[in-house]
């Protein structure tokens, strides 16, 4: 716990990272695990959840953007590094000299990496990635024998090595879904394809959260996990955190900044979409939409004040909600538990979640700047 009184900040649970890591890792025994730590590794910081997760025995570590990776290497992170989400003009010099694998989707990238190879004087690390079906990043069926057939002759002339082939699945939350199976299949024939023309890769994978957690078969190599590693479940469909033997990383908490008492029919907060309905106690929670909680939960986000879960009262504003207390009693200077773990009888990601029409992935990478991140177990 924090001892000095804050107005708002994140509690992260470092040993509950490394425990889910071990626990991803049991699903996949036969498969690296690959820790994603892009965005800030969801809101949780990246630096120190990278750390926790090596630890744990994370073999890999994951971001979407090359400054993400770059980052990470800068602060003294050893090990394997990818990186997937570039555009022209990137700094592909500075990823080949931090050794970091970077991911190539189409003949731009890998034109660029092969002039940043040399630049660089050594060997650029690239991982081939197929559009299997989803439809973003990666090489269509169509290109995909040239971009392998330009990636070998790369690699024969020294600029590259290709270290792996992957791609992603677009519906592994949705178990049984049939786009899983076409993705796989689709997947196999590339793969295939690409090591009967020579490329010998250290790392196939395909499997995300979802995927790592129901669907064996697509563990191949490496599995990339992502917010399974913060303890949020990818989906509600598959479970809650403890149902999978996860542990939520993430605590928000804020102290209330004024509790008043007020008359029946007071409007509260903009619009006046809220009216208490007889003389009540309202409480005031500084924390708004500038901190990451969702405007869209205006009225229904949930949190743990004065031993009860209650609702958002009105409209969620920049830097503050209120929260109608009732008769129970409360205090300036209280906790309140904005989401954490519901094995502590706390609303979670996914408790705002719903109550935003969005998704637990979301609630806790949207958590900004201007909360302070508070680490445990560190």
């Amino acid at each position: 716990m924090n001892e000095t009184p804050m107005r708002v900040y994140a509690e992260i649970d470092l040993d509950a990272v490394r425990d889910n890591v071990r626990a991803l890792r049991a699903r996949a025994p036969r498969a690296a695990l690959m820790a994603v730590v892009k965005a800030n590794a969801y809101g949780h910081g990246a630096l120190q959840c990278a750390r926790a997760a090596q630890e744990a025995g994370a073999a890999w570590l994951g971001t979407a953007t090359p400054e993400e990776a770059l980052e990470l290497r800068a602060a003294g992170i050893q090990g394997r590094i990818m990186c997937w989400l570039w555009t022209p003009g990137g700094p592909w010099r500075e990823a080949v000299e931090a050794d970091i694998d970077v991911s190539v989707s189409g003949m731009w990238a890998l034109d660029e990496v092969r002039a940043a190879a040399r630049a660089a004087g050594r060997t650029a690390r690239i991982q081939l990635k197929a559009d299997t079906g989803l439809g973003r990043n990666g090489c269509q069926p169509a290109d995909w024998a040239a971009l392998v057939g330009a990636a070998v002759a790369a690699q024969a002339e020294g600029t590259v090595q290709v270290t792996g082939v992957w791609s992603h699945f677009a519906c592994a939350d949705e178990p049984g879904h049939p786009s899983i199976r076409l993705q796989l299949d689709a997947f196999r024939d590339m793969l295939a394809y690409a090591e009967k023309e020579g490329v010998d890769p250290e790392v196939r994978h395909i499997a995300n959260s979802p995927a790592t957690l129901t669907l064996p078969e697509s563990h191949f190599d490496l599995v990339r996990t992502g917010l399974a590693v913060y303890g949020v479940s990818p989906a509600p469909e598959l479970g809650t955190p403890a149902e999978l033997g996860l542990r939520p990383a993430m605590t928000l908490r804020a102290s209330l900044a004024l509790v008043k008492t007020v008359p029946d029919g007071h409007g509260v907060s903009y619009g006046h979409h809220y009216v208490t309905g007889s003389e009540t106690r309202l409480a005031l929670v500084p924390a708004g939409y500038a901190d990451g909680l969702p405007r869209a939960a205006s009225g229904r986000g949930p949190v743990l004040v004065a031993g009860k879960i209650r609702r958002a009262a009105g409209r969620i504003a920049m830097d503050q909600f209120v929260v109608d207390l009732g008769e129970d009693l409360a205090r300036a200077g209280d906790e309140v538990v904005i989401l954490g773990d519901a094995e502590r009888g706390e609303p979670t990601a996914e408790d705002w979640a719903q109550a935003a029409h969005t998704i637990g992935y979301e609630i806790v990478t949207r958590i900004g700047g201007r909360v302070p991140r508070v680490y445990l177990g560190g």
